[in-house]
């Protein structure tokens, strides 16, 4: 197995409709520009509230990618 190495950035992804969404719109604008992709993982989750009502998402991600050459 080869040995890699790893850089790590921080991202926060924001959804009216889910958690899931949220991370799902971060890890997709980040596979835009970003190559290598490997893993994530959730720091923190937060939301607001309009009207007694979850109004939208923020989740806070970590994500890993490889690191070419």
């Amino acid at each position: 197995m080869k040995d890699h190495v790893y850089k790590l950035i921080e991202l926060t992804g924001t959804s009216t409709t889910s958690v899931e969404d949220a991370v799902a719109k971060a890890i997709k604008r980040a596979h835009k520009t970003i190559k290598n992709l490997s893993w994530f993982q959730v720091v923190e989750t937060r939301g607001a509230i309009n009207k007694g009502q979850v109004d939208h998402w923020q989740v806070t991600i970590k994500v890993g990618f490889t690191v070419e050459g």
